[in-house]
C-alpha cells in the first residue's frame, strides 16, 4: 500500500507549513502575525491559508 503525503497538492513545502503551525500553537501569534513574519522572510501567504493549515 502506498502512503499519501498529507501535504499533497500544497504550494509550500511541508517543513514551512509545519513550522508556521507550530509557531501558531506555541506562541500567542495571530494568523495575520504569521502572515507578516512570512512576508518579512520573502514568502507571501494570506492569513486564511495559514488558518486552513492549522
Amino acid at each position: 500500500m502506498i502512503e499519501q503525503s498529507p501535504f499533497k497538492w500544497r504550494h509550500f513545502q511541508a517543513h514551512l507549513i509545519l513550522l508556521r503551525v507550530r509557531w501558531y500553537l506555541r506562541y500567542a501569534l495571530s494568523y495575520r502575525d504569521l502572515e507578516e513574519i512570512m512576508l518579512e522572510r520573502g514568502l507571501q501567504v494570506d492569513h486564511t491559508t495559514i488558518y486552513r493549515w492549522v
